[in-house]
């Protein structure tokens, strides 16, 4: 099968939206493993959003009009819904949305846990970009030659895939955006995690200082999870070690105050109750589970790697990091971040369990999750690859003819400023975006301002 036929468009239907918005809903088939495109294929899903002009027609072929594609972050994100933008395709990146889905149970049916990993492997950012390929040359096959390059947009996880295109398939692109992804080009993800555990650190510390109060709350939330079973609805267990994962919002504009919010609420229905009301289980479980993200919590380690296992690198660092001793620490109670969420966090607790009392050492995401329990064998064969591709072509991108714009924050709690800025370096033809007003969800909390900083950069000169 050649590249051209790689995807085959299987659906397509209109809607109208408020706002003189046109959404086509697109369904295609791609190969599952490019490189045997006729075992098995995938279903990939995209909206692609027109806006509409009154008195324009509205046929593809006439009107031919330049696609930009959004790559939503992750891994294991699903696009937005859409919004009110021009022209731009919201692919579910394979494995999210209404693309071939991953949970437990598909999972199952590839088999053992040996053909389950397998299957993960091809879901990083080298495949989701062929498949980007293989659905733009289906979508500009009708349009003149020097008219078929698209645009990307790529947040988070997805400007780590919009780098991975511009050295794999550049000819593809006519320009690039990022908003805070730009990818640490490293071969593990052990330096990149050791960088974050800092800049968590810092971010616990702007948490305790804005709200000094919360120290004492959260030692008497965590006394209380320790010395009770607190169970979510679909039997997964509230241990102080996923509750302490709420740290992964500090890193987005508001976080903070997201936190405290949820702390406040805990703090009263135990001054109130004695124990925690259903609807405060259930913001936690939202807030803290990956159950509906099965690709992020087995496979953020494995983005970072090139040719090395991650061997469950932010556990086999949390000893460095004392500071993280979650209900132990004497010297102040810090929340994880996104670098913990996805590892073996083995800390001995006291928990009564059937009104006796054990020691139990809790594996967290993969122990206090009825979902994410059933592949624990399957995120340690993955965490064991030590043969992962090669994602970043550091010759290409240094040569690279493509057009980049960068978003890049100072503050960036998930994709560190340090490695943001040195991948910048090394792109040639990038014009970085660089600002300390924004965090990492900027994209969404600041579209209009951020959005409008991307286009001068690609349309003012500097002489």
């Amino acid at each position: 099968m050649s590249d051209m036929n790689a995807a085959k468009l299987i659906s397509r239907c209109w809607n109208n939206l408020p706002g003189r918005l046109r959404v086509s809903e697109l369904a295609f088939d791609v190969p599952l493993d490019y490189s045997n495109p006729a075992s098995a294929s995938l279903r990939l899903f995209a909206r692609g959003v027109q806006r509409r002009v009154p008195g324009a027609a509205v046929d593809d072929k006439e009107r031919q009009l330049p696609w930009i594609v959004f790559l939503q972050g992750g891994p294991g994100g699903a696009s937005p819904q859409p919004q009110e933008v021009g022209w731009i395709l919201l692919l579910d990146q394979r494995g999210t949305g209404l693309s071939t889905p991953i949970t437990a149970a598909t999972l199952a049916l590839q088999g053992n846990a040996i053909k389950q990993a397998e299957y993960l492997r091809l879901f990083r950012a080298d495949n989701i970009v062929r498949d980007c390929e293989a659905v733009r040359k289906v979508l500009t096959a009708y349009y003149p030659g020097d008219r078929q390059k698209w645009s990307v947009l790529g947040q988070s996880f997805g400007g780590f895939c919009a780098v991975t295109y511009l050295s794999k398939h550049p000819k593809g692109l006519k320009e690039v955006f990022t908003t805070g992804g730009l990818p640490p080009l490293v071969s593990k993800p052990d330096p990149v995690y050791e960088r974050t555990y800092d800049k968590v650190q810092m971010r616990n510390k702007a948490y305790y200082s804005k709200f000094p109060e919360d120290e004492q709350r959260v030692r008497i939330i965590l006394r209380y999870l320790t010395e009770n079973t607190i169970t979510f609805p679909d039997g997964g267990v509230l241990t102080p070690e996923r509750f302490l994962q709420l740290g992964i919002h500090f890193g987005m504009k508001g976080g903070l105050d997201l936190v405290h919010g949820i702390i406040l609420k805990c703090t009263n229905d135990l001054d109130t109750f004695g124990f925690f009301t259903r609807p405060t289980i259930a913001l936690i479980e939202s807030d803290t589970g990956a159950d509906n993200g099965i690709l992020y919590a087995i496979m953020h380690e494995a983005i970072y790697c090139q040719g090395e296992p991650s061997n469950w690198a932010a556990e086999r660092l949390l000893p460095r990091f004392p500071e993280f001793r979650g209900a132990h620490n004497p010297h102040g109670i810090f929340f994880t971040g996104e670098m913990v969420g996805n590892t073996f966090i083995a800390e001995m607790q006291r928990v009564p369990v059937a009104k006796k009392v054990y020691l139990q050492v809790y594996k967290h995401w993969f122990e206090s999750s009825q979902e994410l329990g059933q592949l624990k064998e399957v995120a340690d064969i993955v965490a064991s690859y030590n043969d992962w591709p090669q994602l970043y072509d550091i010759e290409q991108l240094a040569r690279n003819e493509v057009p980049v714009y960068s978003a890049t924050y100072v503050e960036d709690m998930y994709v560190h400023f340090s490695y943001a800025t040195e991948t910048a370096a090394v792109i040639r033809n990038c014009k970085p975006f660089v600002t300390n007003t924004m965090y990492h969800n900027g994209l969404r909390s600041d579209s209009a301002e951020l959005i409008a900083q991307l286009f001068a950069l690609r349309d003012d000169t500097i002489d």
